[in-house]
């Protein structure tokens, strides 16, 4: 069963927590803190492979989790990293998050990590200094990216074959490659994209076989609508033709209006036309239909074949052939351009990790404060708010980074309360 689509639920690893300890030796009365790091939660990696042609599995597999890292213990020993959850999935799937393209897998062996597990909390040996010589702060690990990610597969082939169904796509497919799709003397015979990979002269091209296309179905008509997605990542269309049609002007048209309407940049994609079933037919009859196709497709390269017969085929891989590789050619220059062009000026990585911003917010208790930026949120995740010390530690980095004194300025007093992710908390410490 051919899957181009699925949802799963991806869970990264929690980060373990950090450890608070304290040596405890024969002849030493007060030991240094030695609490180690908690370790770092598993990855969500997704690896492209060859070897996979569908995301069926997916189906019946929901839910991708990363393994925790273990919580740090005494003598500062560091827990244990949480195991990398690698994940196979097909050459030419897409992952989104929340509607946004996060990983775009084209080449076997490729690797992305989607989601990203929780870094392990500081044990409190990390907080010795001159002036604190037994603190009693530890971290919390952090939680791992979790979300439902959205797959798409996307067929990476050199070629598409579009045309009508019944059209001699299949027939084709099967005597130019090594494929063996089902063949029958009806529409829609074939059901799932196929693919197959043609040898042309010292070369070959892969093939894809898209399921046969009606009028209307770039809106959901037919069969077309569910595959028209794997046209998009082909190189060249190869447009079939069958040359019994009554109007292979009419044909060639509308099946061209539905490419367009699916997507406006498959009707620039390099195009050769193939008129079909020809074996049999007076040379007369072929040209014939051949002269009407060229009113409507114009200088495209337009070739007259039999499958069965096997003439025509080797002249049309020629020229397919030729226009993928000018194609990819084409890719190689313009991606040299882009890396090439001119830099682009933004924030450093490191202004994007301290940058903050505040919002105030009326809530059933009253006015809240909003603090949200990438490093005082990870700080706040990590802090154990149950611990005095914890979270007296995040009072003085907001202090550091200048938050305290903005809160200030916006109007806040020592009994405002500020959020921060999900946690709030009074901006200075209250008496009891």
């Amino acid at each position: 069963m051919f899957v181009d689509t699925a949802k799963v639920f991806v869970q990264a690893g929690r980060g373990g927590d950090g450890a608070v300890s304290f040596r405890h030796e024969i002849y030493i009365d007060m030991g240094g803190p030695d609490g180690g790091d908690g370790g770092k939660g598993g990855d969500v990696v997704f690896v492209a492979s060859e070897n996979v042609n569908t995301l069926l599995d997916f189906r019946y597999k929901p839910e991708l989790k990363g393994e925790p890292g273990s919580a740090g213990t005494k003598r500062d020993r560091h827990g244990k990293m949480g195991a990398t959850k690698y994940v196979k999935v097909p050459m030419g799937t897409i992952v989104r998050r929340d509607g946004e393209i996060i990983a775009d897998l084209t080449e076997d062996g490729q690797e992305v990590v989607v989601a990203k597990g929780g870094d392990g909390g500081f044990g409190n040996a990390h907080f010795k200094s001159s002036v604190r010589q037994a603190p009693r702060i530890a971290e919390k690990g952090e939680l791992g990216d979790t979300f439902e990610a959205e797959l798409e597969l996307k067929l990476l082939a050199d070629v598409g074959l579009v045309g009508f169904p019944n059209a001699g796509k299949s027939t084709f497919l099967s005597v130019v490659t090594n494929a063996q799709p089902e063949i029958a003397d009806y529409a829609f015979t074939t059901l799932s994209p196929n693919l197959g990979v043609a040898d042309v002269d010292d070369g070959s091209l892969l093939i894809a076989d898209i399921p046969g296309l009606i009028e209307g179905a770039s809106e959901g008509k037919g069969l077309g609508d569910a595959f028209l997605r794997h046209v998009e990542r082909t190189a060249v269309i190869l447009h079939l033709i069958d040359a019994y049609d009554n109007d292979v002007a009419k044909s060639y048209t509308i099946i061209r209006k539905e490419l367009e309407a699916y997507s406006t940049s498959l009707i620039t994609r390099p195009e050769v036309v193939a008129l079909t079933k020809t074996e049999g037919l007076d040379d007369d009859i072929i040209q014939m239909q051949m002269d009407l196709l060229k009113t409507v497709a114009g200088d495209t390269p337009m070739f007259a074949i039999s499958s069965p017969a096997h003439t025509g085929l080797k002249e049309v891989l020629r020229e397919l052939r030729r226009k993928v590789e000018a194609v990819r050619i084409a890719e190689k220059e313009e991606n040299k351009d882009i890396d090439e062009g001119m830099a682009v000026i933004t924030l450093n990585k490191d202004q994007e990790m301290l940058a903050w911003k505040i919002k105030k917010r009326q809530s059933g208790e009253g006015l809240v404060y909003e603090v949200r930026g990438h490093k005082i949120e990870k700080f706040a995740r990590r802090t154990d708010f149950e611990s005095h010390e914890g979270l007296n530690r995040l009072r003085d980095i907001m202090k550091k980074m200048g938050i305290t004194h903005a809160l200030n300025r916006a109007g806040a007093d020592g009994a405002s309360i500020i959020r921060i992710g999900l946690d709030e908390f009074p901006l200075v410490e209250q008496a009891d």
